[in-house]
């Protein structure tokens, strides 16, 4: 019998947490102080935010926003200081005890599999680090982004207009002017972080990497 859905997502879920672990254990304090793909927060600001959202519940998610004046912003930058400890080692020790959490706030299961791929390369990427995802994975966090406003913490408004194909996976999604390239690049350009336009192919190539956030040259 083949494992539940939700059971498939977490358990990919918690393996895209270990291999970060992994790869956070062999980082140096200097490198855990590297700017992240994520404005204003650093690789260690972004693993505490990691263990937040963990360890947030449904109901726990929805006080701590009324207690923050529905700022999302806000409730974030609450939720690093609450779980950054004083050093990297005590703040990797605490995303290693939530590794297998299964705590999720209201939304789609799908948002924890593109929290765990997106910011997994938010810290891997400055760093010079590579991750060879398994391409179900990418492919499902894309199609979830793809479907959910950019207010929703989705990529839907980005990729309006175009027609983007993934080259690794077969995934064909929307119309207009086409964008090919890897469903991690994809992913990354339409959940807003900066893809130059040369990482694309296709006539929408450069609106995708402008819409990403990546400056034109």
């Amino acid at each position: 019998m083949s494992p539940r859905p939700s059971a498939a997502v977490w358990s990919a879920v918690h393996d895209e947490r270990q291999a970060l672990i992994t790869d956070l254990a062999a980082l140096t304090p200097q490198q855990w102080a590297t700017p992240s793909l994520c404005a204003g927060w650093d690789v260690h600001d972004v693993v505490a935010h990691l263990v937040d959202a963990a360890t947030t519940t449904r109901l726990g998610f929805a006080r701590r926003l009324i207690s923050a004046g529905f700022d999302f912003d806000r409730d974030n930058a609450r939720g690093v200081a609450k779980e950054r400890r004083s050093s990297p080692a005590g703040t990797l020790a605490e995303f290693q005890r939530v590794r297998t959490a299964t705590a999720t706030p209201p939304a789609a299961l799908a948002t924890r599999l593109v929290e765990a791929i997106v910011h997994g390369e938010d810290i891997r990427r400055p760093l010079g680090i590579v991750r060879s995802y398994p391409c179900d994975r990418i492919a499902t966090a894309l199609r979830y982004q793809l479907k959910t406003t950019v207010s929703m913490g989705g990529g839907k408004e980005r990729a309006a207009g175009l027609r983007l194909r993934a080259t690794d996976t077969g995934l064909d999604h929307g119309s207009g002017a086409i964008v090919r390239g890897t469903t991690l690049a994809l992913l990354m350009a339409v959940s807003g972080r900066p893809e130059d336009a040369g990482t694309f192919t296709g006539d929408g190539a450069h609106d995708l990497a402008q819409r990403s956030g990546h400056a034109p040259q």
